[in-house]
C-alpha cells in the first residue's frame, strides 16, 4: 500500500492571516487588497491565463488551497512581461512568488503541430492571441526576480512539470536543459501541487530558508552534490544501453509487481536486487530498497548529443513514477545537478473532497465582465470527478503530470457540486456538460493488490492487456450517474471525457448506462489508429476492442430507442506509423463511411514517451541499445502532410498528394472509381471547384458530424479486395502493437483536450499532445 503523508492537507495549523477569511475573488490589484483589509500578500501567484475562479483552472485551486491554510494570496494574471512593472502590482510578497505558464504549455498554446503560429487563445478574454510570451515560465520568473530579487520563486504547472529534466524541445528541434536551470527559479513543483506546495508554504512561513527545504516529495531544486545520507545508483546499471536488463523487483518477492499473466515485456520481473546502501529504518519497520536512494541519470551534455542515451533516460524516468516505490532522480547540467524528489503522495478521497469544496466563485473575475473566455464557457458546467490515468498512452502527458494512481472524490462531494452549479453559474439550463476527468470511466478504479500497487513499475495497467490486479467494476460510476440524474432541476448529464472503451467492455452495465442516458447523439472515443505498428508505440488496444464496444453501444442505443453515433479520433504521423499504415487506416475509414472533418498530426510534447521515440527513432518503451531497430517516424513536412491527407481522403484538395504516394507505393489499384478505391483518377478542372470528369463540385465542406448524420451510419458493406487494414477486427495491439500528442485544447471541455483536460487544475486529458493542449493542458496550471 502506498504510504500516507505525515500531515493531511487540511490538518496544518492555520497561518495567522486566517482571520481575514475567504475573499470573494483573490485580489488582482492593490485596490482589491485594500477592500479586504490587506496591507500585503503572503503569496503572489503569476499565471498566463485569465483568472477564472473555477476548480477546472489550476491557479484557482492553488490560490484557494493556500487561502484555506490562512495565507493572503494575490493573483497577477496575464501580466505584461516586457518589464517588471506588472509584477510589482501587488507589492512584495512576504513568502514567495508562484509562477505557471497557465493551464496549457505556452508553446503548444502558441503553435500548431506544424509549428505555425496560432491566432487564438481559449484562456484569454475574447480569445485574443498574444497575451502570454513563448516559454512563459522563463519570462515570468525573470521578471519576478527583477521586481523583488530576494523573494523566492517557485515554478509549477504543466509547462514546468513536463520540462523538469533535460528534454527534447520540438519547437527548437534540440534537447534543452531542465527548465529550472533556464528559469533560475528557486524550486520546481511537478504534478498536482497541493500537497508539496502547502508543506513548503508553511515551512517558509515558519522561517525556513527555501534552500534548506530539500526533503519535500514532488519538488525539484538545484544542487552541487547528492544530498547527504542518500546512496546513489547509476541508471546504466539498471538498464544498460547495449545489454539491457529489466528493472529488478525491489523486493525480490514472487507476489509483488504486476500480474504474472501480463505479456508486457517491460513488466517488473523477479530478479535479485543489486547490493545498495540502506540507511537505518524506523524501529520495527522493514527498510525498503528505494528509500534514501537516488538514480543518477545521464548528464545533459550526454543526452543532448546521444539519442540512445536520451531514449535510455526517458525509459528510466518513466519507470520511476510510482509514488509507492519511485526513487529520487539526479541529472548533471554543467557543474550542478537537478535533483527531483519522488512524486508526491496522491490525495485520498477526503482530501479530494476538501479541494473541490473550497469557496470558488465559479465565474471569471469581475474585471472581465462583458468579455468571453472560451475555455470557461466550455467547462463552466462540467465536473472533475477524479484525477490520474493508468492507461499509459505514450503520446499523453497525464501520467508524467498527474500519475497513474486514480484519486477519486466521493459521490456526495460531486452531487454537492452539481447543486452549487445550479446556484452559482449564470444561465444554467439544467445540463451538466461532463462528469469526468482524464478519462470518463476510471472513477474509483485502482489496483486490488496493495503490495502490487506500491511496487509496480508497469507503464500501463491495461496494455497490452488488463492486469489481473486491476479493478474493472464500474459500479461506483454507474451509481454516481444514477444519483446525479435524480437531482431536481437536472435535465441531462452528459459524458464528454474520453471513454476508455477497452476498459468499458469489461463491464457491459456501464456501456448500457452510458448509451441509455448520457450521450447527446454523439460519443467521442479514440481508437487513434487501426494498425499494429503505430498502436504498439501508442500503447493503445487494437480494433477488436473498438468493435466490441461499438456492438455494445449500438445494441444499448437501439434498446433505448435512440440513434447515437460514435465519433472516432485518429492521430496521423505518430511514431511507428508508415505510409502503408496510413493507407490501411484510410481504407478502414472509407469502408466504414467515415469522413473526418478535423484531424491532427502528432504533436511531440515534452517528456511524453512518444516524443522520445519521435526524437530518437528508438522504441524506449522496450529494451533499447545502439543496435536496436529504428522506429519509422514521419518527420518530413511532405510525409506529415501525406499522413494527414490520408485521414481526409475524401477532400479533393488532398487527391493529388495521395495519388502520387499511392503510385510510388505501387498501389495504383486504389486510384479509381470503384468502391475499394481511395481517390478517383485525375480529372479536368480538379482543384478549381470541379469534380473529376468535369462535374461541378458543390463547394460545401465534406460531410461531418457538423454537417449531417448520414456518414455515421454504415450504409454499405465493406468493399471486397483493396488494401484492408491489418488491425481491423483484431486485437492487433494486444500482441505487441499499441499526450506527446496533445488533445486539442482549442475546444476545451470537448473530451479531446482543452482546459479541463490539459492542466493540473483541469479535468483530465491535458497532457496528450493531440492539438493545443498536451494531455496535461488544463491540469497543468498547478
Amino acid at each position: 500500500m502506498i504510504q500516507t503523508p505525515e500531515t493531511k492537507l487540511f490538518d496544518y495549523p492555520k497561518f495567522w492571516a486566517e482571520c481575514f477569511g475567504a475573499a470573494p475573488f483573490l485580489p488582482t490589484t492593490r485596490k482589491e487588497m485594500a477592500k479586504l483589509g490587506w496591507d500585503s500578500c503572503d503569496i503572489v501567484l503569476v499565471t498566463g491565463d485569465a483568472y477564472v475562479d473555477h476548480p477546472s483552472f489550476g491557479m484557482a485551486i492553488i490560490g484557494r488551497m493556500l487561502e484555506a491554510q490562512g495565507f493572503r494570496v494575490g493573483i497577477i494574471d496575464q501580466p505584461d512581461w516586457h518589464s517588471k512593472d506588472a509584477f510589482m502590482a501587488l507589492g512584495q510578497p512576504n513568502l514567495f512568488f508562484g509562477v505557471t505558464a497557465g493551464n496549457m504549455d505556452s508553446m503548444i498554446n502558441h503553435y500548431t503541430a506544424e509549428r505555425r503560429l496560432r491566432h487564438d487563445d481559449a484562456y484569454t478574454p475574447d480569445n485574443v492571441h498574444g497575451k502570454r510570451p513563448d516559454r512563459a515560465t522563463l519570462a515570468y520568473t525573470q521578471r519576478c526576480k527583477e521586481a523583488f530579487k530576494e523573494v523566492p520563486v517557485i515554478i509549477g504547472g504543466i509547462e514546468a512539470s513536463l520540462r523538469r529534466i533535460a528534454h527534447y524541445d520540438y519547437w527548437s528541434d534540440k534537447v534543452r536543459r531542465s527548465v529550472l536551470f533556464d528559469a533560475k527559479a528557486d524550486m520546481l513543483i511537478y504534478g498536482n501541487a497541493e500537497r508539496p506546495l502547502i508543506e513548503v508554504a508553511h515551512r517558509l512561513a515558519a522561517g525556513d530558508d527555501i534552500k534548506s527545504i530539500t526533503d519535500v516529495r514532488g519538488t525539484g531544486f538545484l544542487t552541487k552534490d547528492a544530498l547527504p545520507e542518500w546512496s546513489g545508483l547509476d541508471s546504466t546499471t539498471l538498464d544498460t544501453p547495449g545489454k539491457i536488463d529489466p528493472i529488478p523487483n525491489p523486493y525480490g518477492a514472487d507476489d509483488m509487481g504486476c500480474d504474472k499473466g501480463s505479456k508486457f515485456d517491460d513488466a517488473p520481473v523477479n530478479q535479485s536486487a543489486k547490493p545498495i546502501t540502506i540507511q537505518p529504518a524506523n524501529a520495527g519497520k522493514k527498510p525498503k530498497p528505494w528509500e534514501k536512494q537516488y538514480i543518477l541519470l545521464p548528464a545533459y551534455d550526454q543526452v543532448r548529443v546521444d539519442k540512445v542515451l536520451y531514449a535510455h533516460t526517458s525509459r528510466i524516468f518513466h519507470l520511476e513514477t510510482n509514488p509507492g516505490c519511485a526513487r529520487a532522480l539526479m541529472q548533471r547540467h554543467g557543474d550542478r545537478h537537478i535533483w527531483l524528489n519522488p512524486p508526491a503522495i496522491p490525495l485520498d478521497t477526503e482530501e479530494m473532497d476538501g479541494v473541490f469544496a473550497l469557496p470558488y466563485a465559479r465565474v471569471p473575475h469581475p474585471k472581465y465582465t462583458g468579455k468571453k473566455i472560451p475555455a470557461y464557457d466550455m467547462i463552466k458546467t462540467s465536473i472533475n470527478i477524479m484525477r490520474g490515468c493508468f492507461g499509459g498512452c505514450s503520446f499523453c502527458s497525464i501520467t508524467e503530470h498527474e500519475g497513474r494512481i486514480i484519486q477519486s472524490r466521493s459521490q456526495d462531494s460531486i452531487l454537492n457540486e452539481i447543486e452549487e452549479i445550479k446556484q452559482k453559474v449564470p444561465g444554467f439550463t439544467g445540463v451538466i456538460s461532463d462528469l469526468g476527468g482524464p478519462t470518463a470511466n476510471m472513477y474509483h478504479l485502482r489496483c486490488k493488490s496493495p503490495k502490487a500497487e506500491a511496487t509496480c513499475r508497469r507503464l500501463s495497467c491495461i496494455y497490452p492487456d488488463i492486469c489481473g490486479h486491476m479493478d474493472t467494476d464500474h459500479t461506483p460510476t454507474i451509481d454516481l450517474y444514477r444519483a446525479a440524474r435524480k437531482i431536481p432541476g437536472i435535465k441531462k448529464i452528459l459524458i464528454a471525457s474520453g471513454v476508455r472503451y477497452d476498459l468499458a467492455v469489461e463491464d457491459p452495465r456501464y456501456v448500457k448506462e452510458l448509451a441509455s442516458h448520457h450521450v447527446g447523439g454523439y460519443l467521442k472515443i479514440a481508437p487513434e489508429h487501426t494498425e499494429e505498428g503505430p498502436l504498439s508505440v501508442m500503447m493503445k488496444p487494437g480494433m477488436g476492442s473498438y468493435d466490441r464496444f461499438k456492438a455494445l453501444f449500438d445494441k444499448y442505443s437501439k434498446e433505448a430507442g435512440k440513434k447515437q453515433y460514435l465519433i472516432p479520433y485518429f492521430i496521423s504521423a505518430h511514431p511507428g506509423t508508415t505510409d502503408e499504415d496510413m493507407v490501411h487506416l484510410a481504407q478502414w475509414l472509407k469502408q466504414n463511411d467515415f469522413k473526418l472533418d478535423q484531424v491532427q498530426n502528432f504533436y511531440p510534447s515534452p517528456l511524453a514517451n512518444a516524443t522520445a521515440v519521435w526524437h530518437t527513432e528508438k522504441n524506449s518503451l522496450r529494451k533499447v541499445s545502439h543496435k536496436s531497430d529504428t522506429v519509422p517516424v514521419a518527420k518530413g513536412g511532405r510525409q506529415r502532410r501525406l499522413h494527414k491527407a490520408l485521414l481526409r481522403y475524401h477532400d479533393q484538395e488532398n487527391w493529388p498528394l495521395i495519388r502520387e504516394a499511392l503510385t510510388n507505393m505501387g498501389l495504383t489499384r486504389l486510384i479509381g472509381t470503384s468502391a475499394n478505391c481511395l481517390v478517383p483518377p485525375a480529372g479536368r478542372g480538379e482543384g478549381r471547384g470541379q469534380r473529376p470528369g468535369g462535374q461541378k463540385g458543390s463547394g460545401k465542406p465534406a460531410l461531418s458530424r457538423h454537417t449531417g448524420l448520414g456518414q455515421f451510419e454504415k450504409t454499405r458493406k465493406a468493399a471486397k479486395g483493396g488494401f484492408k487494414g491489418k488491425g481491423e477486427g483484431a486485437e492487433s495491439a494486444g500482441k505487441g502493437s499499441r499526450h506527446g500528442n496533445s488533445k486539442p485544447a482549442g475546444k476545451p471541455g470537448s473530451g479531446r483536450g482543452g482546459p479541463n483536460k490539459d492542466q493540473a487544475g483541469g479535468k483530465g486529458n491535458g497532457a496528450s499532445g493531440r492539438g493545443k493542449g498536451s494531455r496535461a493542458g488544463a491540469k497543468t496550471a498547478r
